[in-house]
């Protein structure tokens, strides 16, 4: 991380706390969002209320951050969700989304939806009605398209701040991922030992 660790708090205790509850460590994001866990826990409210209400699965939301991440270069998120996307396809089908590649099991729908992060991410200026028909097409409604793009943006946004602080994906977080998916992320920060730091 680029940043100091911030002085001790009520909040970043409750943080670190939650992230030892679920995850046994204090993980490089909980040490970096401790500037500001107020802000962390706006984040995962406002992540809540768009997947709450939204149609789109748990696979394809993977779907969605694995091409996110992917498309922008993002390690700790390509392995978070490289993980959540192998159990929810298989090991092979999230790696082949995590290299950008066409993935066969992935259905019309979901291959679009792919497709879509990766446009929202790289050029979002470019994009035309063309590009939405295609969705349309594959069978996702208009206000799929919606939740699907802000869902990205708001990924992208997440990403962004971890990466330009320096926010190195946790060992534990690689060591738990399947081998396919850990070989698949060969880009962004290495990985490095929450505890080291």
């Amino acid at each position: 991380m680029f940043l100091s660790t911030p002085s001790p708090s009520e909040a970043s205790s409750a943080l670190y706390a939650r992230d030892v509850a679920d995850d046994g460590y204090v993980s490089n994001l909980a040490r970096l969002w401790a500037w500001r866990p107020d802000v962390f826990d706006a984040f995962l409210n406002v992540r809540t209320l768009l997947t709450k209400q939204a149609t789109l699965s748990l696979r394809e939301r993977a779907i969605l951050v694995c091409a996110t991440a992917a498309n922008v270069g993002d390690s700790y998120c390509a392995l978070a969700w490289g993980t959540r996307l192998a159990s929810e396809t298989d090991p092979t089908t999230a790696a082949e989304v995590l290299q950008r590649k066409e993935a066969a099991a992935l259905t019309a729908r979901q291959k679009a939806l792919a497709t879509w992060a990766g446009q929202v991410v790289r050029e979002p200026n470019a994009i035309t009605a063309a590009d939405v028909d295609r969705l349309r097409g594959a069978g996702i409604t208009d206000e799929e398209i919606f939740n699907a793009t802000v869902f990205v943006a708001f990924r992208l946004a997440f990403s962004t701040v971890n990466y330009a602080l320096g926010a190195s994906p946790d060992g534990p977080l690689a060591a738990g991922a399947p081998a396919t998916v850990r070989d698949a992320v060969s880009y962004g920060r290495s990985v490095s030992d929450p505890s080291a730091e």
